[in-house]
């Protein structure tokens, strides 16, 4: 059985420069470790493999012929917000998530079960995309396992302190009272946070379609915390199909949330967001693909404005 990973070239070239220079030899690993896992599990790669930002997704046929995929996931601490997605996937047990069959968390390796990659949320119309996306963040939010690493109250705690620092560090480059506001509200909202199992990453190409159920969540980015903690990326992917005034009703109506308190966590990942892309982008003088990068100053002034 031969089974060659042949890393997506486009991903190879970029890794280095977003997860930095030690995923050098962690690429040059990957087609060892992907061999190794395909022989512990019994696969056979089949077709070309695909990649996100942070990890390539291998196709593949357990050796009963299932269709399954591997994802090779980057594990650093600069990765954090990836690091309990086989507990947030084992405590969903595919009820409105994809599969998880097999793990292997300190490799960042993962046996799925194989879904539609070309049917994403994003070949809906928004206003049946986001019900959707919608029902499926209510069906995800059950209570979070004690073991989960991320909290909002300790996110909400580290970004009292951490933003208005950053933000002096590169030169107030916006209006500081979007960053006091912010702080304000992780010290109103942080201390009395819930303790649901959120995805802060779920959007319209993180939904794709499947067998089991129409639609199932993948790449979650996990943490115990309030549902409105997890809106935002609906504001910044397929940003100009509506007005913020409207597609935020529409968020607050299919996911049953706290307004108030979803524009208020909107703010403050809109801040944070802001600055961490002058951190990684505009300090390096290198350009983005990422529809955040452009959106969220708009979506900061309108969260703020209210």
């Amino acid at each position: 059985m031969v089974n060659d990973l042949r890393v997506p070239p486009l991903f190879a070239a970029r890794a280095p420069r977003v997860l930095g220079a030690e995923a050098v030899p962690w690429l040059a690993a990957l087609p060892d470790l992907a061999a190794g896992y395909a022989r512990r599990w019994g696969l056979t790669f089949e077709g070309e493999a695909m990649h996100g930002y942070v990890g390539v997704v291998q196709p593949a046929r357990r050796a009963d012929g299932t269709p399954v995929v591997l994802k090779l996931g980057w594990r650093n601490c600069r990765n954090k917000e990836s690091a309990d997605e086989p507990l947030a996937l084992s405590t969903w047990a595919g009820r409105g998530a994809v599969l998880l069959l097999e793990s292997a968390p300190d490799d960042g390796v993962l046996l799925l079960e194989r879904l539609d990659a070309g049917r994403t949320l994003d070949d809906l119309p928004l206003r049946s995309a986001i019900p959707l996306i919608g029902s499926l963040a209510r069906r995800l939010a059950v209570p979070a396992p004690s073991s989960m690493r991320r909290r909002l109250r300790d996110e909400a705690a580290r970004l009292t302190d951490e933003l208005p620092l950053r933000w002096a560090a590169l030169g107030g480059p916006f209006d500081r009272r979007l960053v006091d506001d912010a702080v304000a509200i992780c010290r109103e909202l942080g201390p009395s946070a819930g303790e649901l199992l959120v995805n802060e990453d779920l959007h319209f190409q993180n939904v794709l379609g499947g067998t089991r159920e129409p639609w199932l969540v993948i790449d979650p980015k996990p943490l115990s915390g309030d549902l409105e903690w997890g809106v935002i990326p609906l504001f910044w992917n397929r940003f100009t199909e509506s007005t913020l005034d409207d597609r935020f009703a529409l968020i607050v109506a299919s996911q049953e949330l706290d307004a108030a308190k979803a524009r208020a966590w909107t703010l403050v990942r809109a801040v944070q967001n802001w600055i961490w892309m002058l951190e990684e982008y505009t300090a390096s003088g290198e350009d983005s693909d990422d529809p955040a990068y452009v959106t969220v100053p708009e979506i900061a002034v309108w969260a703020a404005s209210r």
